[in-house]
């Protein structure tokens, strides 16, 4: 299928999936209230989580029996006040008793601005004022519990008393306890959930499931954190009332607040948290007791409490205290752990140890979990390595983890030593993606490959938590520190957690420490900066320039005969198009959108044309800097490359030999030229010795070292060749710097004769006035002559003078050519506009810029796969 094709096609599926999405909208309808409930818009009584449509049930006393203070209970999330079907009718026998469905849940308005516990407790009091009632007893199960805390602390007055039924509150108890930790995992569960309900097409199918948005806003909207303090200022009657079983809120949060409100009652029952489901009854005898008591004035409140108990309720939270996850809690502990491991394997052992030592996780649990993860990832790497296979290499997000250099490594250690390769690689970091793609791709069996690789996981993982949780006993102090700062302080121990063990891994061999050389002076050497970092501080004086020539955009009028003078994103074809064919080497446009049979045809009638073979170069139309440029040195490296084209691209035949660049401009009106800058290529080489490994070569170069990771792309598949004394292996084929090229000042070739053959060229090319020419000559002496040049490239405005890429230049002589490079750009283009020629429009330069720079990367692929490569030219 051609990538046409294959556009429409997606199209095709993104249309039918948007209509869908549509269409599953347009019928989705919230079912009406039933009968038995009331409705109402209310206001809190603050305004601040606006209007909102609230649903409530009641249920009343019998007729003749005693109005005592009525009771308004709070459910949790998800739930409704059908949660309190059983309790309600049971609280009701001399008491009326209210359950609203909070904003957001059952049938109140499910979309409102705000679905946190704060939020709720204004809408809970807003019908206390609706029904005209003064006071109340508050009952809150669950999240409803939190929402009880925050009405009573707001209006005391009105609140008889508080019941916490399975209910939450402090948040060091709660999940992971901790704030931070709690909302990212908050965040990713309403992520997940909102996609589903949102984003799938299910026709009201998923409405009635009870984890839904708003379950999730309500969740991700509260924070917990104003519970303790709220608690501890309670002054009416309080019951804890919570099940010694439950998986959700853990019993040491019920003791938590019993001790934080001194004059509260704890009733730990033989239940779960599910008992006000099941087991209703259970609950409503100690709660009706308890509302009795505080009816009749006999209910404790704070200025009753025991002095022991106002000592303890004022000392600090113990962290001690927590009790290791159980249940549902213990559960999802083990899934975030095991999804951790995904992002990072040793990060996430070494947190679960300092969970360990907290006491949050036992350290069973937590190796189980640490090793149930590493075990999916890393079984997932193997099938990649298995079922895609190298095309994918080239693709996200597998590009970004296995380096060829590192895949070619790890292939070669892998064929002589698989079994001990993939258990070693465990306690090697740096080494196990590749290795295990590597495992893959090579058809290692599964139940090998599991067996070996479960050996090793069930050793490293309880080896890396334990060691963990061990040096976290010992820092626990620092670690409760580095609780209150969580997400900030997690992403700075992480940053430097992994520069110390980068930085360690690096300097522990002379490999490690040769490319940790080369990366410092690749920072230290501005030749080797990014362009963006090289030209920032030009930027004021492209400004200047702008404003002196009233145009910041003039320049593009340098060259009328190139789109947009050669700014950016111009075809190569369409300016080699207009040199004439004398001094370029024979050349084909090979366009990806044709059939690729069409292409072969294509490039077999261009051969037997211009009686070529390979080697011949193969470079996209649209480039800059060398990239995508490859040399291909066989009919099958050909061929494959013609077969799996990706971009529009040219085939020209390969010149051989020495290659200059040269700069040449010509003010519009004058007859003659002049060269700005030279440019001498020279392609660096490394010279075996019999002995060293083409890796070691290399890292054994001063100037290849700096290009390490650059040519180990390059050569990925020959660094463990052995050059025999005296050979001479070509790093670079492409006289590019980014690739490795040595750029050098080349001034001593600038002779009148080649001054004569580059004007003669360049006055021949319509429309050209400023760029550079990329030329190649049989020999050095033949550029000083002027004789056999042959055009290899032609680039406009933003082509530069690149012999300030010579080592011996400083920043400041770079930036000092290029000011004045961009002078004569402007100047150039001024005069062409006094010609009548017209600047591209500002916007059209941003949106040509903005597409050039997100233009898809041409795909890297390894230059020597086929045939060994030439040995260096003459000369370089």
């Amino acid at each position: 299928m051609t990538r046409r094709a294959q556009r429409r096609t997606a199209l095709a599926l993104v249309g039918a999936y948007l209509v869908l999405l549509a269409a599953s909208h347009a019928v989705r309808r919230p079912d009406p209230p039933p009968p038995e409930l009331a409705v109402a818009n209310l206001t809190p009584p603050d305004g601040g989580a606006g209007e909102a449509l609230v649903a409530w049930r009641v249920w009343r006393p019998p007729v003749g029996a005693g109005e005592a203070i009525p009771v308004l209970l709070l459910h949790g999330s998800p739930g409704s006040s059908a949660d309190f079907l059983g309790l309600g009718p049971l609280l009701a026998g001399e008491r009326t008793a209210l359950a609203p469905d909070l904003p957001g849940f059952g049938h109140s308005q499910k979309r409102v601005p705000d679905y946190s516990i704060a939020a709720h407790a204004g809408y809970a009091l807003a019908l206390l004022d609706r029904l005209g009632i003064d006071r109340a007893h508050l009952v809150g199960f669950s999240m409803g519990g939190g929402v009880g805390i925050l009405a009573a602390g707001r209006q005391p007055q009105r609140v008889a008393s508080l019941t916490l039924l399975s209910a939450i509150g402090v948040q060091e108890l709660e999940l992971l306890g901790s704030y931070g930790l709690n909302h990212a995992v908050h965040g990713l569960q309403l992520a997940a959930l909102a996609t589903l309900h949102e984003a799938t097409p299910h026709f009201g199918l998923l409405d009635g499931f009870p984890l839904d948005v708003a379950y999730a806003r309500n969740f991700y909207d509260t924070d917990q954190r104003p519970l303790r303090p709220a608690l501890a200022s309670l002054d009416m009657p309080v019951l804890v009332l919570h099940g010694a079983r439950d998986p959700l809120v853990p019993a040491a949060a019920a003791r938590e607040h019993h001790r934080l409100v001194p004059h509260s009652e704890l009733v730990m029952l033989d239940a779960s948290h599910f008992a006000i489901f099941r087991r209703p009854a259970l609950l409503a005898g100690p709660l009706s007791r308890f509302l009795e008591r505080v009816d009749r004035g006999e209910a404790r409140r704070r200025s009753d409490a025991e002095p022991a108990r106002l000592a303890a309720a004022g000392r600090p939270f113990d962290p001690s205290q927590v009790p290791a996850a159980s249940g549902l809690s213990l559960a999802l502990l083990c899934a975030l752990i095991a999804l951790a491991t995904l992002a990072s394997e040793d990060a996430t052992s070494i947190a679960t140890g300092l969970l360990v030592a907290q006491g949050r996780i036992g350290f069973v649990a937590g190796s189980a979990a640490c090793a149930a993860g590493i075990l999916l990832g890393d079984l997932g790497i193997w099938a990649a390595g298995r079922f895609l296979g190298r095309p994918w290499l080239r693709r996200a997000p597998l590009k970004w983890m296995i380096s060829p250099d590192s895949l070619a490594r790890s292939a070669t250690w892998f064929e002589r030593r698989g079994p001990a390769v993939i258990t070693l690689s465990r306690f090697l970091p740096g080494t196990r993606v590749a290795t295990y793609f590597v495992a893959g791709l090579l058809d290692t069996g599964f139940w090998r490959f599991l067996l070996f690789f479960t050996a090793a996981v069930a050793v490293w993982t309880p080896l890396v938590v334990g060691l963990s949780a061990w040096l976290g006993v010992r820092l626990l102090p620092a670690f409760e520190l580095f609780e209150r700062w969580a997400l900030p302080a997690a992403a700075g121990l992480a940053v430097a957690a992994w520069l110390v063990l980068g930085l360690a891994r690096r300097l522990a061999t002379a490999r490690g420490r040769r490319l940790l050389l080369g990366a410092v002076r690749r920072k230290l050497e501005w030749e080797f900066w990014p362009w963006w970092a090289i030209y920032l501080p030009l930027l004021p004086w492209i400004a200047w320039l702008g404003l002196r020539h009233r145009s910041l955009t003039v320049f593009t009028a340098a060259n009328p005969g190139i789109e947009l003078g050669g700014f950016a994103g111009e075809s190569k074809a369409a300016i080699l198009d207009a040199v004439p064919s004398r001094w370029l080497p024979p050349w084909l446009r090979l366009a990806a959108g044709t059939p690729p049979h069409e292409r072969r045809q294509a490039v077999d009638r261009f051969l037997a044309r211009h009686q070529l073979a390979p080697p011949v170069v193969l470079k996209p139309d649209v480039g800059e800097r060398g990239e995508g440029v490859r040399v291909l040195r066989s009919a099958e490296a050909l061929a494959e490359a013609v077969a799996g084209l990706e971009r529009d691209s040219l085939l020209q035949a390969y010149v051989a030999g020495p290659e200059l660049g040269v700069f040449w401009f010509r003010h519009p009106g004058s007859r003659r030229g002049r060269i700005f800058s030279i440019t001498e290529k020279r392609l660096p080489a490394v010279t075996g010795d019999g002995e060293s490994k083409l890796e070691q070569l290399i890292l054994a170069d001063e100037r290849a070292m700096r290009m390490a990771p650059t040519h180990f792309a390059h050569l990925a598949g020959r660094l463990t060749e052995v050059p025999a004394a005296g050979e001479q292996v070509a790093l670079v084929e492409v006289g590019t710097h980014r690739l490795g090229a040595v750029f050098l000042d080349g001034a001593r070739f600038h002779t009148p004769e080649l001054a004569a053959a580059v004007g003669e060229i360049a006055l021949a090319v319509p429309g050209f006035y400023f760029g550079r020419f990329d030329l190649r000559a049989p020999s050095w002496e033949a550029f000083s002559r002027g004789e056999g040049l042959r055009v290899i490239e032609l680039n406009g405005v933003t082509s530069e003078a690149t012999h300030i890429y010579d080592p011996a230049n400083s920043y400041r002589d770079a930036l000092r050519v290029l000011r004045r490079q961009w002078r004569l750009a402007f100047e150039i283009g001024a005069a062409n506009r006094a010609r009548g020629v017209r600047p591209a429009p500002l916007a059209v330069l941003v949106r040509r810029a903005v597409r050039h720079l997100l233009r898809p990367a041409a795909p890297r692929r390894r230059a020597h796969t086929m045939a060994p490569p030439e040995r260096t030219p003459e000369g370089g």
